[in-house]
């Protein structure tokens, strides 16, 4: 199909985000700024009570605000050479039956990499604005949890490992809003062949 039949294609059934398809641009985006005037209103009523905030202006007016809303995402490129993408934050848009929708959540997930060496795992997640006894950190064999539950900041992340490892035996450091674990892999024991009877 030629890109003049797609674009043709597309008009005549409708573009899947806008019903009226592109025929008439200036309705197009007066729907699309409908629906999201409408996800903001949604995201008003049901935002976390820890991000809403009511100030009174000069005037003695009360004026209701909401947030933070952090949203971020970090690219790399992995071993394989396919892009690795990493979303951080505490708002996240998502589409639901072609309509987009807004998720916000109390706790922020911080953006965290995973190091794998050959006889250890190293995991540096950046948690600016804490102070190191505020973090809470715990781990399995192959999951790391990380948590902040303070009035001004909140933190929450749970980092799969890619292989299993001894969380007795981590090391981990906090300076300058990054926290840097150091986890052993657990070594696999090797089990000796013994010999069985035959009967």
């Amino acid at each position: 199909m030629s890109e003049e039949d797609r674009w043709s294609h597309w008009s005549k059934k409708g573009w899947p985000f806008f019903r009226g398809g592109l025929g008439d641009i200036d309705e197009a985006f007066k729907e699309m700024e409908e629906i999201m005037a409408k996800e903001f209103e949604n995201l008003s009523k049901n935002a976390p009570e820890a991000l809403v905030r009511e100030q009174t202006l000069p005037d003695g007016t009360k004026m209701k605000s909401w947030g933070p809303f952090v949203y971020g995402y970090s690219v790399t490129v992995g071993p394989d050479g396919k892009p690795k993408v990493r979303e951080f934050g505490n708002f996240k848009a998502e589409t639901r039956l072609g309509k987009p929708k807004l998720d916000v959540k109390e706790k922020r997930e911080p953006l965290a990499d995973v190091i794998p060496g050959d006889g250890e795992i190293r995991v540096i997640v950046e948690l600016p604005g804490v102070e190191k006894k505020d973090i809470k950190l715990s781990g399995t064999e192959d999951k790391l949890t990380i948590s902040v539950d303070t009035p001004e900041r909140k933190y929450f992340k749970e980092v799969e490992l890619p292989s299993k490892v001894e969380t007795k035996k981590a090391t981990s450091a906090y300076k300058n809003g990054v926290l840097d674990i150091t986890v052993p892999k657990k070594k696999e024991e090797k089990t000796e062949s013994e010999t069985m009877k035959i009967e």
